[in-house]
């Protein structure tokens, strides 16, 4: 049986007193995996990753990182064990170079820069190109490279994607999500919260389809894509000429 290096059970949390935005949802992530989760705006799928993260309150439900509980923990204290975030916004330095927003990303093992930076700098060569550039200088393709390339440098086993492709043209959404299989290639597994859920099933393993909190749908990308009841609530008329 595949190790899960993440599980959330039964899940209830939210952001104020007495209003949840979560109300009970599942999601589990193998080694190496990658998953999506999709749905309509409000159905919490952005609220799933701050839950994980320690960055709303967590109500009751489990939150499991291998064997560990961490349910309260910092988002600093999940880096250190191994865990990646990519949040939606404000997601790079724009005063600093690409290169100093690396070692931003690996400010807990500093000693590890040159081997890291070189990792990176692999699967994203652009990186290396524009490596003295001012991150705010750099076009949304671009900064998302350095949003993801920072989040690697710690070596993370699980890395969350919030929203990774909003923002950015047709053309650079297609290079956003190839850059995630070449991430997930690697063997890091892949939680990705994403608006364009066609291209989100088409590039995930499994999905989740979160409705008000609750999983409304769960299965393989290719299966998803070809359920009739997702493509009529979730979906519309895109996903009928989608390819599997």
């Amino acid at each position: 049986m595949t190790k899960n290096i993440l599980s959330v059970e039964q899940l209830v949390a939210g952001y104020i007193p007495e209003v949840n935005i979560l109300n009970g949802c599942d999601i589990t992530v193998a080694m190496g995996e990658f998953v999506g989760i999709i749905g309509p705006n409000g159905a919490g799928k952005s609220t799933v990753l701050k839950a994980i993260l320690g960055e709303c309150l967590v109500r009751s439900g489990t939150v499991m990182l291998g064997e560990a509980n961490i349910v309260g923990h910092r988002s600093h204290e999940l880096v250190e064990r191994g865990v990646g975030y990519v949040p939606q916004n404000r997601n790079v330095f724009p005063s600093l170079t690409v290169t100093e927003n690396m070692e931003m990303g690996c400010f807990l093992k500093p000693a590890n820069f040159e081997t890291r930076f070189e990792y990176v700098t692999r699967l994203f060569p652009r990186l290396r190109e524009r490596a003295g550039v001012k991150a705010g200088s750099l076009s949304g393709g671009e900064r998302q490279m350095v949003a993801m390339g920072r989040a690697l440098m710690m070596e993370p086993k699980l890395l969350l994607l919030d929203e990774p492709s909003a923002g950015l043209s047709p053309v650079l959404q297609d290079e956003v999500f190839l850059q995630c299989k070449r991430i997930n290639a690697e063997g890091i597994a892949i939680l990705m919260v994403e608006q364009n859920a066609r291209r989100c099933l088409q590039v995930a393993d499994r999905a989740y389809v979160l409705d008000q909190g609750k999983n409304a749908y769960t299965g393989s990308g290719r299966d998803l894509l070809a359920d009739p009841n997702v493509i009529k609530l979730y979906l519309g008329t895109l996903a009928k000429t989608a390819g599997g």
